[in-house]
């Protein structure tokens, strides 16, 4: 495992090779440090104690662990010992390698195949702080003998304090049902309907959005402080999660998720494959994300 650590006019990033993951995220304003993701309790933390990870070659979970794909069937096999369903992929639970890193920019990489998935691939991911802007890209090669839908995203964890508000536009949502896994779309609730800033519930939510236009925001009042998010036109779709006390125990509500996604959770069974992307061998995808602090006028 490796530290890299990047810095900027008024930025600072900490970052693992355990997992290609952020440490954590932090802006310097006015003699104060404000941490812009839920930082990381120690360096040698692992992508559920993390700040972000990433999501490679697919984020969520697949129905029943198999899909049909071109006339052929495949199996996924669980790689946590706490949920049934092959999750996020292998990019969290992998160690990346640096490959290069200066001052202010860092690239991490690494290879899979095997292991409970047909997937063979090459993952790099670029982070970069630009004056007061924190960049992350993702990119995955199909190394496989055959074409297979490839998706990519990230699973950030953001502070969350009795005055937070999102503000991110979506055209509907996607219901849960048993197991974690997605139900069908709807119209959203009231109470998730991002389309103005506003706080988010106090009850457990662990659902897909689509129609994302690729922008949000998150404000901290309490700090004159918010975080805008910028997407490339891939991520057209996102998934908040707040947890609750009959999940995890030792919940205080002081994070939630938002995560950008190129494609909708179990898009393998989808008639449309979710947007997920067929990649043929040899064939690539990237997506890209830019977070830019801002004080609140």
């Amino acid at each position: 495992m490796t530290v890299v650590e990047l810095t900027g006019s008024s930025l600072t990033a900490r970052l693992s090779t355990r997992g290609g993951i952020v440490l954590g995220l932090w802006w310097e304003r006015s003699g104060t440090r404000l941490s812009l993701l839920r930082e990381a309790q120690s360096d040698d933390a692992d992508a559920l104690s993390s700040a972000c990870y990433p999501l490679v070659p697919f984020g969520n979970r697949v129905k029943g662990n198999r899909f049909t794909f071109r006339g052929g069937d495949y199996v996924l096999e669980p790689n946590t010992d706490w949920d049934p369903h092959y999750l996020h992929g292998e990019g969290w639970q992998s160690e990346w390698a640096v490959l290069s890193q200066s001052g202010s920019e860092a690239e991490f990489g690494f290879s899979h195949e095997g292991g409970g998935t047909p997937y063979a691939y090459d993952a790099r991911q670029r982070f970069a702080i630009h004056d007061d802007r924190f960049d992350m890209s993702l990119q995955v090669t199909n190394l496989g003998p055959e074409a297979l839908p490839f998706g990519l995203g990230w699973h950030p964890y953001f502070p969350l304090t009795p005055a937070t508000t999102l503000k991110a536009p979506a055209r509907q949502f996607w219901t849960e049902v048993e197991g974690w896994l997605p139900g069908e779309a709807a119209d959203i609730p009231d109470d998730l309907d991002f389309a103005m800033a506003r706080g988010l519930p106090h009850r457990w939510v662990n659902n897909g959005f689509e129609g994302w236009n690729g922008v949000a925001e998150i404000a901290w009042p309490e700090h004159n402080a918010r975080l805008r998010l910028t997407a490339d036109r891939r991520l057209k779709q996102y998934f908040i999660f707040i947890s609750d006390a009959g999940f995890d125990p030792g919940f205080q509500r002081d994070y939630f998720c938002f995560e950008p996604m190129s494609h909708l959770a179990n898009g393998h069974n989808l008639p449309d494959l979710g947007d997920l992307t067929v990649l043929e061998p040899g064939e690539a995808m990237m997506v890209s994300l830019q977070l830019r602090p801002e004080t609140i006028a």
